[in-house]
């Protein structure tokens, strides 16, 4: 089985296939079942996690996270190596999130519905790179309000093109370079984004902590 060294977020050279990598690859590509087991094993959580975040909904998430393993399976004869495994995945899934944003966009005014739930199912709390800690945390002012929440919320309400950059790296830790080639982004363009979204976040983050704030006087 691919160890954790394969899985998103967790080190190793940027661009590289390392030879336990290949070798899983290459079982993938022979149409190995309990290689595809494994991958879904290895992947599922993390792929539902960025798609959930990206969409915000989570039956829509739900549906295309599956999506996301489908287009593995039928397209994994194509990759070439030229990144991680996880990059590749990733690549698939914010695609297909872009694709399913269009719709959604059209038929939902709003894409917080269902962030309630992602508490518990897509926390945070393990997220390495996102932090509002600039941000003023008046935890006894706030009464109750927890501040994952508001930064979840806040992050949904990032612009798209921001939303997407600030995801792959300050939740799911992914290098510049890595994001350059999930999103096909030259690596300052990545860095101009990612600077926007983290301000957008801190202004919005403010905001809803100064709403409540004035909500509770």
């Amino acid at each position: 089985m691919l160890s954790e060294q394969g899985a998103p977020g967790s080190g190793g050279t940027d661009g590289v296939v390392d030879e336990e990598e290949a070798q899983f690859i290459a079982r993938l590509v022979a149409r190995d079942e309990s290689a595809f087991n494994e991958l879904v094993v290895l992947y599922e959580r993390r792929v539902y996690g960025l798609v959930f975040r990206m969409l915000g909904r989570r039956e829509e998430a739900e549906d295309l996270s599956q999506e996301v393993f489908v287009q593995v399976f039928k397209a994994i004869d194509q990759f070439r190596g030229d990144s991680k495994l996880s990059t590749w995945i990733y690549r698939i899934a914010v695609n297909l999130c872009k694709n399913r944003s269009k719709y959604l966009s059209r038929r939902y005014a709003s894409s917080t519905d269902d962030l309630d739930a992602m508490v518990d199912r897509a926390p945070l709390s393990a997220a390495k790179g996102v932090s509002v800690g600039d941000v003023s945390r008046p935890d006894e002012l706030v009464e109750g309000m927890q501040l994952e929440m508001v930064v979840k919320r806040a992050i949904a309400q990032v612009d798209p093109e921001f939303r997407e950059v600030l995801i792959l790296r300050d939740v799911e830790d992914l290098s510049y370079e890595e994001i350059g080639a999930v999103t096909g982004l030259a690596e300052g363009t990545v860095k101009s984004r990612i600077h926007r979204a983290r301000t957008q976040l801190k202004a919005l983050v403010e905001k809803a902590m100064g709403e409540k704030l004035k909500g509770g006087r």
